[in-house]
């Protein structure tokens, strides 16, 4: 078996700060500013380029200049976890494999938007980008945003024919979905949360933490969140989880990021 990373806790889906000019340019020192506060705040990973930082408006060298500077701040205190998902296989490849190369220890991979393959299309996109890597996969499965479900079967055939896809992010607005992964999967496959405000639901089934929106603002108390449930502190975890519902309810009164 691949030597799987310990993907647990909170890993931040991190913004892209652009300035307010013609040229949309990428505040680098805001973006900096914000892995610090992620590290220090004690989240466990860093997502860059995920599509919460707007990936399919990045262009390739700002995609690859967010992921070095990310590895830069993270100094080992935190993984990064690059984005490098689209709705085509050559391209998804092609970014993953420059993502490994500027410094990240893992990467996430989307399923193909737009498009709306088949099973068996997912099947095959997510097997050879996770063959053209030597580094941790997650599968980034979100059907709300790309008009396609990536079904629990589906994916164990994907983690049966490459080692290295070891967890995934579960964006279904759905625990039975995260339930069922458990039950067919059990350690083989991590289970993250991709709804924050999911994440203690999820975690009682096993899930084991949240590639979390929220935790770009808030930081210590998304991690605390994952960390009581992890230690199995469940009154408390429940607490500080329903604590934050109406921030993560605000984080989506308009598209994300925007309200971040």
């Amino acid at each position: 078996m691949f030597p799987a990373m310990n993907f647990t806790g909170t890993l931040t889906a991190l913004v892209t700060p652009f300035k307010d000019d013609a040229e949309r340019t990428i505040d680098l020192a805001a973006y900096e500013a914000l892995c610090e506060a992620q590290v220090s705040g004690g989240v466990s990973g860093l997502v860059p380029c995920g599509t919460t930082g707007e990936s399919p408006v990045l262009e390739d060298e700002e995609a690859i200049e967010l992921v070095k500077r990310a590895v830069a701040i993270a100094k080992g205190r935190a993984k990064v976890v690059c984005g490098t998902g689209s709705n085509s296989t050559k391209k998804t490849i092609s970014a993953s494999q420059k993502a490994v190369k500027a410094g990240a220890d893992a990467i996430m991979v989307v399923s193909p938007y737009y498009n709306k393959p088949t099973q068996e299309g997912l099947v095959q996109h997510f097997t050879a980008v996770a063959k053209s890597v030597d580094v941790p996969v997650i599968v980034y499965n979100i059907p709300g945003r790309t008009g396609i479900d990536l079904s629990a079967d589906a994916l164990a055939r994907i983690a049966d024919a490459c080692p290295n896809v070891v967890a995934t992010k579960e964006a279904t607005g759905n625990v039975l979905r995260a339930q069922e992964i458990a039950v067919k999967m059990g350690e083989r496959m991590t289970v993250l949360s991709g709804d924050d405000a999911l994440t203690v639901p999820m975690m009682a089934i096993g899930a084991k933490g949240v590639i979390s929106v929220t935790s770009n603002l808030l930081p210590r108390d998304v991690s605390e969140v994952t960390r009581l449930a992890l230690a199995g502190q469940w009154d408390a975890a429940r607490r500080a989880h329903l604590a934050l519902v109406p921030v993560h309810e605000v984080m989506f009164v308009e598209a994300n990021p925007s309200p971040v």
